[in-house]
């Protein structure tokens, strides 16, 4: 697979839900998504950016979404789904696989900013595609069939002074 060049067209994908469970359980602290999304692109190209988040109804998801917006985001929302258990359900899996599939036409590199393991095998599909796929995650999260799937895995631990706010 190629290394990176600046000519590289990136499409970065953030898995905000992911993103922000691993980051408080190990640090109490958010994600700097300005931070995460240029180092993603790394002077690339960038085709799209989006992060899949999830509508749970807390006071300050709005102000979040549009910050994202205001980084460089686009935003995809999903309304969390509450059972009649009072279990809740929400994740973009499926949305976020199949916007990588598609989007695998129109890039040269596909960055997931996910620790999520079910995503290793979208990430074998890309490289069969010739894409290069570029990890993002928390080590002590991430899946070790994700990082083993990837081209480059960025451990966002050893770097949690840059990465989180």
């Amino acid at each position: 697979m190629t290394d990176i060049h600046p000519n590289q067209r990136v499409a970065v994908l953030a898995d905000a839900q992911n993103l922000y469970h691993s980051a408080q359980s190990l640090y109490s602290r958010n994600i700097d998504y300005s931070k995460l999304l240029e180092k993603g692109v790394q002077g690339r190209e960038l085709t799209r950016a989006i992060a899949y988040v999830i509508r749970a109804d807390s006071p300050e998801e709005e102000s979040f979404f549009d910050a994202l917006v205001d980084i460089g985001f686009e935003t995809k929302i999903k309304n969390i789904k509450t059972f009649g258990d009072g279990s809740k359900k929400a994740d973009w899996d499926v949305g976020m696989s199949l916007d990588a599939v598609t989007l695998a036409n129109h890039v040269d590199t596909v960055v997931l900013c996910t620790g999520d393991g079910d995503f290793s095998r979208l990430c074998s599909h890309l490289r069969h595609e010739g894409v290069r796929v570029e990890v993002m995650g928390f080590s002590e999260s991430t899946a070790d069939e994700l990082v083993e799937a990837a081209d480059s895995f960025l451990d966002l631990s050893e770097r949690s002074k840059t990465f989180l706010l």
